[in-house]
């Protein structure tokens, strides 16, 4: 049956609405099944009910008519069991009803699945026959294996639906995503599409071979130009290293690359952009058959290049784009390219059907303090081109035309951030520290220019996480040794004389490099971050010797050792680290050799703590990838988002057993990750006795003020009760619920 099963949900993907995909699925699985009858009951949203809303073999008639609340019924039943019911003769089960206007009593054989997407019970797929008789293993496999697979199909459809109507009723509606750029954007959405589609282009041939290669020599002249103008838009919002993605653009149209390609093509007699187009989409399929996420995302950045330049080729009449003062862009997939285009006044947030937190259109979001949501997977986004909608950056929620309620709960939000901001401005210049006198230091996250200012204007006491990989994703080759020097010499100049912690190259897993490409079967467990860059010692060496190169008058850098998992990593890192520094003193350099910490982050790392301790100078726990691998949870899948916890009690034990045993060695601990910037999170940490917390700018003033109005005695004694739980709810609960009784209720986020 395998070869039906591929048939149907073919099918059903090309279907054109929730009618089309409920008519195949009920004619092909009767047909597949030699069944009678085949009925499909879906969930109705307000009543909660599933209705009969389409069926080979009951009387038409019966459609919409049928309703079955949860537990009512053999329906009901499957939905409150979330398994099949498998029946012989339906008529003596003790949950049995009967509709007359279904004419169902003719039918004894019952066997009916549920069909669950997130959990939720969309509705119930039922076959049914006139002999008694129980339906087979196979056969019940089957109608599992079906509605399993058309799951995510039905909610599409059901999405596209509603969306119909809410367009005609203005009704509000809500979708899921990643949480890709924290904040709220209330605004009108604008649809982003491709100006020309690569797949479109029909087969022609030139006749005038010198006349194709100088259009399409124009074309690229053009598209080179209008790249450069959109990379000039942000020259105040980003740096030099920032705005090498558009340099990166504009290399991929070198004619010593992709144009030699096009022009061999073009040579052969085919069109410029028949032969462009044929190039182009070979790349793109390259990148999309990739397993690695980053490359799938530069599929998208290729695809939009290629559309740049097909436009030209068209000669088409580039026209000004209407947008509204408070836009909120929507795509397939957007790219830093395209968000770049939208005038900076009037661009308010972004939404992408497709992507992960770390792709270049998300570095860039976070850069400019944009609200984006990513990955956001049933979003029909082509139906919604002017609609009202609020972006909710800090959940990776996405309300379509929000009701006056939650609207004006929303603007609260967004007022309550303008206001709660403003509120902290007086605390830039006093310490962090407990109503008690503990004292904890604050420090921030970055690996882009444009958070610096930004993060001394709010107190920062230096830089706990400086991501250098940054600069070497917005490049289409490895920086130089003085290019990354210039780089760390601007970080460590701005934030001197306070200390600039910098993790060596950390790439692999969801962070890869297009021109260094690692492809595995399961990155997140392979070639990654110090596994890498030891295997590759002329990488390494390279980037600390420029680390401490720019440190000359300073005197503020840290070197920090990402996914260290066992003590010969950090030994052969350090022979490194001495030896790069030997030969900068041979050279004439009068610096000091920096502090070398590691990260944790492996769950094998927790057990060598003292070892660990003994031997380096700080250690920092990256508490996300540390959730990630004791969870077992990609925190950029939305499917199993909901697992992912930073409050789990085995996260938080873990985190109290690392600095209990690095303080017995005497070494200070950091951590850097999202639960430091989280005030209750935050208060959690400092009564496990870390020394230092690392966050985001944007949150650093809420965390502030959160410990210095509360004791270090009193937060010890909630880290105790949190430490008793064994569900992560609970203590989030109790969490907010002391923030609350503290006068602390501003601080919680949105």
């Amino acid at each position: 049956m395998l070869g039906s099963l591929r048939s149907i949900v073919q099918e059903v993907n090309s279907a054109r609405d929730l009618p089309a995909v409920l008519e195949i699925i009920v004619r092909r699985v009767r047909e597949v099944m030699h069944t009678r009858v085949c009925s499909v009951y879906l969930r109705d949203k307000e009543s909660g009910n599933y209705v009969l809303m389409a069926t080979d073999g009951l009387r038409p008639s019966a459609v919409g008519q049928v309703h079955l609340a949860p537990g009512e019924g053999l329906v009901g039943n499957v939905v409150t069991r979330e398994e099949p019911i498998n029946l012989e003769k339906a008529e003596a089960h003790p949950a049995f009803q009967y509709f007359p206007s279904t004419g169902e009593e003719r039918f004894s054989a019952f066997l009916g699945t549920p069909i669950i997407h997130h959990r939720i019970v969309l509705g119930v797929l039922v076959v049914q026959q006139e002999e008694q008789r129980r339906f087979d293993e196979g056969e019940e496999a089957f109608l599992v294996t079906l509605s399993a697979q058309l799951a995510g199909v039905i909610a599409h459809a059901e999405a596209t639906g509603t969306l119909a109507t809410i367009r005609r009723q203005r009704q509000e509606t809500h979708f899921s995503g990643i949480a890709a750029s924290p904040g709220i954007a209330i605004g009108r959405a604008h649809i982003v599409t491709p100006r020309a589609n690569l797949a479109t282009v029909p087969y022609s041939l030139c006749l005038d071979i010198e006349a194709e290669l100088v259009l399409f020599r124009q074309a690229l002249t053009s598209a080179r130009e209008e790249i450069r103008e959109v990379g000039e838009r942000l020259k105040c919002e980003l740096n030099r290293e920032e705005r090498a993605l558009f340099d990166a653009y504009i290399s991929m149209l070198d004619d010593n690359s992709l144009a030699v390609e096009v022009c061999d093509r073009i040579e052969q007699q085919l069109s410029a952009p028949r032969a462009w187009a044929e190039v182009m989409l070979e790349h793109v399929r390259r990148f999309e058959a990739m397993s690695d996420s980053y490359f799938r995302d530069r599929a998208a950045d290729v695809r939009d290049l290629g559309a740049r330049v097909l436009t030209h080729l068209h000669q088409q009449q580039q026209s000004e784009r209407d947008y509204s003062e408070n836009t909120i862009l929507v795509g397939e997939e957007l790219t830093a390219a395209v968000l770049a285009e939208v005038p900076r006044e009037k661009l308010i947030g972004a939404v992408s059907v497709k992507g992960s937190s770390n792709s270049h259109m998300a570095i860039i979001a976070r850069a400019m303090g944009l609200p984006a949501i990513m990955g956001v997977q049933d979003l029909p986004y082509e139906t919604i081109h002017g609609v009202d909608m609020v972006v909710d950056g800090y959940r990776g929620d996405l309300h379509i035309h929000p009701g006056a309620e939650l609207k004006r709960r929303y603007d609260e939000i967004v007022e309550e951030e303008q206001q709660l901001a403003h509120s902290f401005d007086h605390l830039a210049d006093l310490p962090a520290e407990t109503a008690d006198g503990h004292r904890v230091r604050l420090l921030v996250n970055t690996g882009l220019m444009a958070d610096v200012a930004r993060s001394l204007e709010r107190g920062a006491e230096g830089v706990g996480l400086f991501r250098t990989e940054v600069p070497f994703l917005l490049r289409d080759r490895f920086p130089s040794e003085e290019e990354q020097r210039e780089i760390y010499r601007e970080q460590l100049e701005a934030f001197a004389p306070l200390p600039v912690t910098m993790r060596t190259l950390d790439v692999g897993g969801d962070k890869a490099l297009a021109y260094f490409p690692i492809e595995e079967t399961n990155p997140f467990l392979g070639w990654r971050g110090i596994r890498v860059t030891l295997d590759h010692p002329e990488i390494f060496l390279a980037q600390v010797r420029a680390m401490m190169k720019a440190s000359l008058g300073f005197s503020n850098l840290r070197i920090m050792l990402p996914m260290i998992s066992g003590l010969n990593e950090l030994e052969a890192a350090r022979k490194l680290i001495e030896r790069a520094y030997r030969e900068l003193l041979e050279e004439g350099y009068e610096i000091e050799m920096p502090p070398l910490g590691v990260m944790v982050e492996v769950p094998s790392a927790i057990y060598l703590i003292r070892e660990l301790a003994e031997r380096a100078d700080f250690i920092s726990v990256g508490s996300n990838d540390l959730t990630q691998y004791l969870l077992a949870v990609d925190r950029n899948n939305s499917r199993v988002a909901n697992i992912y916890h930073a409050l789990h009690p085995a996260v938080l034990r873990a985190l109290q057993e690392i600095v209990n045993t690095a303080h017995a060695e005497g070494t200070k601990v950091g951590i850097c990750g999202e639960l430091a910037g989280e005030p209750g999170g935050a208060l959690l940490l400092v009564a496990m006795g870390y020394d230092m917390l690392s966050m985001n700018a944007t949150n650093l003033p809420r965390v502030k003020a959160t410990l210095r109005a509360v004791r270090q005695a009193d937060s010890k004694l909630l880290l105790q009760q949190a430490l008793k739980m064994s569900c992560p709810v609970e203590i989030e609960k109790i969490v907010k619920s002391y923030l609350k009784k503290a006068g602390l209720k501003v601080t919680l986020q949105p």
